[in-house]
């Protein structure tokens, strides 16, 4: 696994913390000792296919480790599409990303118009009202650009993401133009250079409790690495939390995937398929199609 090697940055400044920890038990650790790092880029396909996986992760060993998303980006580019010298363009696999994922996304979608600068700021003006208003801003941003289509780096749209995800609009309109949440961006794009990311997903695995190094990993792979890279980090076989039930997993993320279901819960797509069905039929979740797969939300 080329893309795996060690790193010994840390950025100084604090960053959003997505996620929503598993019941604790007895066999689970009181302290997290683990920090992920996630560089994304709220417009790459390929960080949108990472769902499900980041989903079973966090269900499985949220209890190990807390995540930090950065926007990783090149203020030059930025600089130049906010001045209209460019535009956003996207790379070949862009749609193939998405599709090979079994995320579902509502087909093509023409980036041209964007300014992807927009779209990091409003993320971090969001994390201004606590890690998990901007975890909840993140999804609902990605789900519009995603699977409604739409321009995320329009400040209409932007605005329509924020009162979905929960978050006092007037508050975060005045945080989008403020000193503060570019300051964040800055910081977030000063440890991308740190830690020398030039792709996008890329995790970057840190133990509080150790001197040691970083583990740093590009590009996507099959669940079981992150579980090892876990058990590597913490020294020993880490334990997993007690399993969700379908209905809990719905209940508490609301809005889910049939891949993301079937990541979860180990269950190949039609068996997933099949019990969301089922609760279809007992009114307690609607299925919501897009082209490339089905979401479903919870009613209850």
């Amino acid at each position: 696994m080329n893309a795996k090697h060690r790193v010994t940055s840390h950025c100084d400044h604090e960053l959003g913390i997505c996620g929503i920890s598993p019941e604790a038990n007895e066999a689970l650790p009181a302290k997290k000792p683990l920090e992920i790092y996630t560089f994304i880029d709220p417009l790459c396909a390929q960080c949108w296919s990472m769902e499900p996986i980041l989903k079973k992760l966090k269900v499985e060993y949220g209890h190990y480790f807390r995540i930090r998303v950065l926007l990783a980006g090149k203020l030059n580019v930025w600089n130049a599409c906010e001045a209209g010298k460019t535009k956003h363009t996207r790379p070949p696999v862009w749609v193939k990303g998405v599709s090979s994922s079994n995320m579902p996304y509502a087909g093509d979608i023409k980036l041209s118009d964007f300014h992807p600068y927009k779209a990091s700021l409003a993320i971090k003006a969001a994390e201004l009202q606590g890690p998990k208003a901007g975890h909840r801003f993140l999804r609902k941003l990605r789900e519009t650009l995603f699977l409604q289509k739409q321009n995320i780096t329009n400040e209409d749209v932007l605005k329509a993401c924020a009162n979905a995800a929960g978050l006092d609009v007037d508050a975060f309109i005045a945080d989008l133009h403020s000193p503060s949440a570019a300051k964040a961006l800055q910081c977030d794009v000063q440890t991308t250079n740190e830690m020398d990311v030039d792709t996008v997903p890329t995790f970057v695995f840190f133990n509080d409790n150790s001197e040691e190094a970083g583990i740093k990993i590009s590009g996507q792979y099959p669940f079981s690495i992150y579980v090892q890279l876990l058990e590597d980090m913490l020294g020993f076989v880490p334990v997993k939390a007690t399993p969700p039930t379908l209905e809990g997993l719905l209940q508490t993320y609301g809005f889910l995937a049939t891949a993301e279901v079937a990541m979860v819960l180990d269950l190949s797509s039609e068996e997933a398929e099949k019990k969301l069905k089922t609760l279809m039929l007992q009114q307690k979740v609607e299925a919501v199609p897009y082209e490339y797969g089905t979401f479903w939300k919870w009613l209850m």
